[in-house]
């Protein structure tokens, strides 16, 4: 019988394999950027990339699909609307940022998720948020100031930054996606068929917008450079695919299961530190003084606006925490 799971409900020992999970989770999704990069400056377009990532994650995802065949009749806009925004356009606003600006600004930009949805559920919901959450929204956007160093006329790609800001825009999509069915109890659509059929989604979308048969797919078949250490292409995909995809997807539902989705949405802002990290040292992508305080101030921000949000079904003000687990606490196990 479907149980409906939560972080409270576990005891210490669930709560440490959640928060191991969770911090996985973080780990994949944060190492995506580095290993795409090496890919791009290879010679693959940045569309390619995602395409290769979602079409074979979809691929990895598809007995999961075939499991939960019956949300196709049930929730058919869902699962587009999660496929169009959440993957494709997360993913393809994403990766083609990463190929004018650094991993961990593109990051960190993407991080102001958050904050937007927090402007959607205040002026088009027209919901309250709280003071906390309203002071992370400030915190991440002096933070992001700070990364993008405006005192000097923004030294990023312009172009690169509107690309972030994209990922970032698509993402609020995933979380008010998620909210979607909320209340339906066990007629909740489960997370994982969601995921699934989201990959298949976006796989079909980004075959229509990335021609994958224009692709040089000789890159595939030689090195790429990682800092200039030489490294097979497709070592690259497959982390992409089986670590940055599907490992981090299937982590971050299982990491919701046993801890709320705030602590869950917490321990994801690490992602972006992660990602900073790899990428300042597989990379060599080095931030200024400013710009690492700046990315510290932005996942402050995002710290305190996940951390004040209510319990499910109280009355208070509002904030919304992160993604794929705010997706995943919707759903039951099945």
């Amino acid at each position: 019988m479907p149980v409906r799971t939560s972080g409270s409900s576990q005891g210490s020992h669930g709560r440490g394999a959640g928060l191991g999970l969770a911090l996985a989770s973080a780990l994949a999704f944060g190492g995506s950027g580095v290993a795409a990069k090496p890919l791009i400056e290879a010679g693959l377009d940045p569309l390619h990339v995602v395409w290769l990532r979602v079409a074979g994650a979809a691929v990895v995802m598809l007995p999961l699909a075939v499991r939960h065949r019956a949300l196709l009749r049930r929730r058919p806009a869902l699962l587009a609307g999660f496929g169009l925004l959440a993957v494709a356009g997360v993913q393809a606003c994403y990766f083609a940022a990463l190929s004018r600006i650094p991993v961990g600004v593109a990051l960190l930009v993407e991080y102001l998720a958050p904050a937007l949805v927090l402007g959607w559920v205040r002026f088009v919901q027209r919901r309250p948020v709280s003071r906390a959450a309203a002071l992370g929204v400030v915190l991440a956007a002096g933070g992001l100031a700070c990364v993008v160093e405006v005192w000097s006329g923004l030294s990023f790609d312009p172009l690169g930054l509107l690309l972030a800001l994209g990922a970032a825009c698509c993402q609020v999509g995933y979380f008010v996606l998620a909210d979607q069915g909320s209340e339906a109890g066990e007629e909740a659509p489960d997370p994982l068929g969601v995921i699934a059929y989201g990959l298949l989604a976006g796989a079909v979308v980004l075959t229509v917008v990335a021609r994958p048969w224009t692709m040089d797919w000789s890159v595939l078949a030689g090195p790429a450079q990682l800092n200039g250490t030489a490294v097979p292409a497709l070592a690259l995909l497959a982390w992409i695919v089986l670590v940055a995809t599907v490992v981090a997807y299937i982590t971050g539902v299982l990491s919701v299961r046993r801890l709320s989705p705030q602590v869950a949405g917490v321990v994801a802002c690490l992602e972006a530190v992660i990602a900073t990290v790899l990428a300042w040292v597989l990379l060599g992508e080095h931030l200024s003084a400013p710009q690492v305080l700046g990315g510290a101030v932005v996942l402050a921000g995002a710290f305190i606006a996940q951390s004040s949000t209510p319990a499910k079904g109280s009355s208070g003000p509002v904030a919304t925490g992160g993604a794929e687990r705010e997706l995943s606490a919707r759903g039951t196990a099945a």
